[in-house]
């Protein structure tokens, strides 16, 4: 009797014992799945903000130059105002180009510059226009075909980025005007005109603002 109870107690400690390892290996390895799970689910998170952080980079879209400082933070006349709206209406929300802006609309290029598919555009500033002599100015400004003529020399059919604009370009003028430069530094034209600010984007228009009027 005595034995029995003792082979009894052995079988039921080694059931106990089975059932324990068991249920720790049980344990182990929804531990392991959790921590997979956890480990994938860290790669993926990952994965999204390096997205997010190279995009601005792949675009290559931002503005450059010095002159850059003196469009307005905000509004209609800001980078991002401008981005929403084509070329000739862009440019009249800034306050740099009011000159060209009036130069545009006398010479009857509002339509035409809205209405085109891609653009660039060396768009002089006031202090450009102001280097012309007012009775030279007055009388271009006076002289519609001439000032057709001027204003079409600074448009180039397509939208041009940093990479692109150097070289030498057809105009809507029918002529062709020179760029040179590399990187953030560029200039136009025989006038040798700095890009004060450029890639500038409008709705159908790349816009490099430049410090003197060019001449065909």
């Amino acid at each position: 009797m005595k034995r029995t109870f003792t082979r009894n107690a052995a079988v039921t400690a080694a059931v106990l014992t089975l059932s324990l390892s068991l249920a720790a290996c049980g344990d182990d390895d929804d531990s392991n799945d959790n921590a997979n799970d956890s480990s994938n689910d860290s790669s993926m998170t990952s994965d999204d903000p390096m997205t997010d952080t190279e995009s601005p980079s792949m675009t290559g879209a931002e503005p450059f130059g010095e002159g850059c400082k003196l469009i307005p933070a905000d509004g209609a006349g800001s980078f991002t105002g401008m981005a929403s709206e084509p070329v000739a209406t862009a440019a009249s929300a800034n306050p740099l180009l009011k000159t060209l802006v009036s130069a545009v609309q006398t010479a009857g290029l509002v339509d035409t510059l809205n209405g085109a598919e891609a653009l660039t555009v060396f768009a002089p500033t006031d202090d450009a226009f102001a280097k012309i002599d007012k009775k030279t100015l007055d009388g271009v400004l006076a002289d519609k075909e001439t000032l057709t003529t001027i204003l079409t020399h600074h448009v180039v059919a397509g939208k041009l980025s940093p990479d692109m604009v150097a070289g030498e370009h057809e105009t809507l003028a029918g002529d062709t005007i020179n760029v040179s430069g590399s990187g953030e530094m560029f200039t136009v034209g025989k006038e040798k005109a700095s890009v004060l600010c450029g890639n500038i984007q409008t709705a159908n228009a790349t816009v490099y603002v430049v410090d003197t009027v060019l001449m065909p």
